[in-house]
C-alpha cells in the first residue's frame, strides 16, 4: 500500500483533506422518515467491500495525511464483525491516525460500547431526535427508544464521550429541542442540531418539516445565554456555549449557512465509491482500484483525480413545497 511519505491530499482550492467518513454498510435497523422510505432497497451484499478491503483503503488514506476516521452507515453497528475493523484501525492511533470515531443510532451500543472503547474509540455521535417514545416510533418507524437510551447510558458508563445529533424538524420535534438540550447537558453530552438534508426520495415532503436553524438559535438565545465558541469536533458544526447549562450546542447548517470554505472531508461508501462532496454526484471508484493488479498505483491515480474534481461547495436548497431532492442518492448510501 501507499507509504507514509506519500504527499498529503490537497484539493484544487488548497483545502487539505484530513477527515474520512467511511460507510461500512448502507443498511439500518431504523427507517427514519426524513432519511429513507419504509421499504428501502439496500445494496446487494456482494457489492459491498470486505472489511479487509476497507482496512487497506483506510491505511492508504492515513498514509496520505488523513488523521481522523469516522465510521458511518446506514447503521455501522449492524454490520457483522464490524468491531474487527474498529480494532484494526485502532492500532493506527498514534501512528498517523489521531482519532477514530463513529456515528450510530445507538440501538446496539449497549452490547458493543465496551468493545468500542477497548478498541480505541474515545468519542461517538449518537443520532437522537426525540426522547418521547411515541414520537420516536413515528419518526423512526420502529419502537426502539428504550434500546437507544440504554445504549447511550452504556456508552457513558464505558467512558466514551457522547455527542447527541438531532435533526430539527418543524412541527415534529421543534418544541422538544430545549428539553433535549437540557437533558444532554445534564448528562455531560454536547448536542448538535442539524438541518434536514434534501437527499433521496422519501414518503412525504421535506419542505413541510424543514426548520431553519437560524430561527432555532434565536429561540434558544431568548431562553439562555449563548456565546460563540471556538470549540471544534473537526467537522462542519459551529458551537455555542450555554452559560446556564454549562454545555455546548452545535449547529450544522447546510441550507442556511454554507460551511464549505473550510471543508476537510471526503466520504467513501460501503461499495468503495469516493464522494468528494455530500451534495454532489461526482465520485471515484476506489473498489476498482483496490481490486486492480496494482492497487498502490491505481489508488494514487484515483486520489489525484478526486482532488482535482472536488467541488468548491454544495448547493442544497429546500425552497418550495413538492421540490425534488437535490440528489436521488439517500444519506444512508453515502454515510451520515
Amino acid at each position: 500500500m501507499s507509504t507514509p511519505s506519500a504527499s498529503p491530499l490537497v484539493d484544487r482550492f488548497d483545502r487539505r483533506i484530513t477527515y474520512l467518513r467511511l460507510s461500512v454498510t448502507d443498511r439500518c435497523d431504523l427507517r427514519c422518515a426524513y432519511c429513507m422510505p419504509e421499504r428501502m432497497e439496500f445494496l446487494p451484499r456482494a457489492e459491498v467491500l470486505t472489511l479487509e478491503e476497507m482496512h487497506r483503503m483506510a491505511l492508504a488514506f492515513i498514509a496520505r495525511g488523513v488523521t481522523k476516521i469516522r465510521l458511518t452507515g446506514g447503521e455501522p453497528l449492524v454490520r457483522r464483525d464490524m468491531i474487527e475493523l474498529v480494532r484494526a484501525l485502532g492500532r493506527k492511533l498514534g501512528d498517523g491516525l489521531e482519532e477514530l470515531t463513529l456515528t450510530t443510532n445507538g440501538t446496539r451500543l449497549a452490547e458493543l460500547a465496551d468493545d468500542l472503547r477497548a478498541a480505541g474509540v474515545d468519542r461517538i455521535n449518537v443520532s437522537l431526535d426525540t426522547r418521547d417514545p411515541a414520537l420516536f416510533a413515528r419518526l423512526s418507524r420502529r419502537d426502539m427508544l428504550g434500546q437507544v437510551l440504554d445504549g447511550i447510558a452504556a456508552a457513558k458508563a464505558a467512558g466514551l464521550r457522547v455527542k447527541i445529533n438531532t435533526v430539527a424538524l418543524k412541527g415534529r420535534n421543534e418544541h422538544e429541542i430545549p428539553s433535549l438540550v437540557g437533558w444532554a447537558h445534564g448528562e455531560g453530552f454536547d448536542l448538535t442540531l442539524i438541518e434536514v438534508m434534501p437527499l433521496g426520495e422519501v414518503e412525504g415532503d421535506r419542505f413541510d418539516h424543514y426548520l431553519p436553524l437560524d430561527a432555532v438559535r434565536r429561540d434558544l438565545a431568548a431562553r439562555w445565554t449563548l456565546t460563540d465558541s471556538v470549540a471544534s469536533s473537526g467537522g462542519p458544526a459551529r458551537y455555542v456555549e450555554v452559560a446556564e447549562t454549562g454545555g455546548r450546542i452545535g449547529f450544522i447548517t447546510p441550507l442556511t449557512g454554507n460551511f464549505c470554505a473550510g471543508c476537510n472531508r471526503v466520504r467513501v461508501t460501503a461499495t468503495g465509491q469516493l464522494f468528494m462532496c455530500l451534495g454532489g454526484e461526482g465520485k471515484v471508484d476506489l473498489r476498482a482500484a483496490l481490486r486492480s493488479d496494482d492497487p498502490d498505483t491505481a489508488l494514487a491515480e484515483a486520489f489525484a483525480r478526486a482532488m482535482g474534481e472536488k467541488p468548491e461547495r454544495h448547493h442544497f436548497a429546500i425552497d418550495a413545497p413538492g421540490a425534488a431532492p437535490a440528489l436521488l442518492r439517500h444519506m444512508s448510501t453515502t454515510g451520515g
